[in-house]
């Protein structure tokens, strides 16, 4: 549970003060999408505390709250241009102590773990609720009645398949929804197998929150960048040694041994660690068939990684695109310090982008330019010295 802040401040009074002290530029799109968080902030604090729920609430409630009228917000735009400065604003003043803030793969991660849990209490005969979703759902919502989503996007036919029945849950409990993302609505699960069965959830999210642009001309993670040598490019044996000599230093005479990280009855392979330290190729990690709670489980055991041989990625590679786009989104969220050796530069390794595709991968690339700047450089530090 979180403590309940300080409402003495609005994300656009937080938003000014940031660029009269020179922090920020001045940006109108940013201010007006700070106006639309607060007009969210002020619904949560008229609303009431939520009470938790016993444990078959799920069976009794009365799922007429809806928000209490509270429309919560959809951010989208291009890559750079502050959506999730703005949104962690806000979830920092969001006046609710039940709240949470997560990557959304690692957010469906969790939801398929606990609908895997009631499946086994339901063979094992600890309880007779066939249905997953509303108890799944109430947890969820006890645990967390504003959900902060950054990134959202969907590309796992597992999770487009059940987002529509799990946020008609949510939403009917009350829960309130802002996220950021760089497609809108209309536009997520593009071209995804079954696309049809997900179009109910399009309509279903448009309901319940408010769809804003966030339009900046300014890039702003590309004006930041101060590049380290943290990225070689091309792949060939200077940059293989360069590599080498890089994890060497690193490595302070420690050895390196392969590890396996125990992921529910099976594992995750790593060929090289010592204590929070990894060295994987890019077969290691996106030729197998590993999704994002794996990759999460990597992130949350190492501080730095080493990707070796990032190849270009052609239509032939669209398994290990969706599987790198992932990779990329768990550890920038978690701050994992990345050192790359790569075919070439982040924006021309996919060579042909179409639609959610190349959306997806604009921001792997942005973020991958990020990840290499001092400053990307500086908050792995922070965050990690806070663990």
């Amino acid at each position: 549970m979180q403590p309940m802040p300080d409402y003495a401040l609005s994300v656009c009074e937080q938003l000014k003060s940031l660029t009269a002290s020179g922090a920020l530029q001045v940006d109108s799109a940013q201010m007006d999408v700070a106006k639309s968080l607060d007009r969210v902030l002020a619904g949560l604090k008229q609303r009431r505390p939520a009470a938790k729920s016993s444990a078959l609430g799920w069976l009794f409630a009365a799922k007429k709250k809806s928000g209490d009228g509270i429309k919560g917000l959809y951010i989208h735009g291009s890559v750079g241009r502050g959506k999730t400065m703005l949104m962690d604003m806000f979830f920092a003043m969001a006046p609710c102590r039940k709240k949470r803030r997560a990557h959304f793969h690692e957010f469906m991660a969790d939801v398929h773990n606990r609908i895997a849990a009631h499946r086994l209490k339901l063979k094992n005969g600890e309880t007779r609720q066939a249905d997953p979703m509303p108890p799944v759902a109430a947890a969820l919502y006890d645990e967390a009645e504003l959900l902060c989503f950054d990134e959202f996007t969907v590309t796992d036919i597992a999770d487009a398949m059940i987002l529509s029945r799990l946020f008609s849950e949510l939403f009917a409990r009350g829960c309130v929804l802002v996220a950021t993302s760089n497609v809108e609505p209309d536009n997520l699960y593009r071209d995804g197998l079954n696309r049809g069965l997900f179009l109910p959830f399009v309509a279903l999210l448009k309901q319940h929150v408010d769809v804003v642009t966030l339009d900046s001309p300014t890039d702003y993670r590309m004006e930041k960048l101060s590049s380290q040598p943290v990225y070689l490019v091309p792949i060939n044996e200077h940059n293989d040694m360069a590599m080498d000599a890089s994890w060497t230093q690193a490595l302070h005479g420690r050895k390196a041994q392969p590890l396996d990280i125990p992921m529910k009855g099976r594992h995750i392979h790593v060929p090289l660690a010592v204590d929070r330290m990894a060295r994987f190729s890019f077969a290691d990690l996106c030729d197998k068939p590993l999704g994002a709670v794996d990759f999460l489980a990597i992130a949350e055991r190492f501080d730095t990684v080493f990707l070796d041989h990032i190849p270009l990625l052609g239509p032939e590679k669209r398994n290990q695109i969706k599987r790198f786009i992932i990779l990329v989104d768990t550890f920038y969220d978690h701050a994992v310090r990345l050192y790359i050796s790569a075919a070439a530069m982040p924006e021309e390794l996919l060579l042909h982008r179409r639609g959610t595709e190349g959306f997806e991968f604009d921001r792997t690339a942005s973020r991958l330019f990020e990840m290499r700047s001092a400053e990307y450089l500086a908050l792995h530090h922070e965050k990690r010295a806070a663990e």
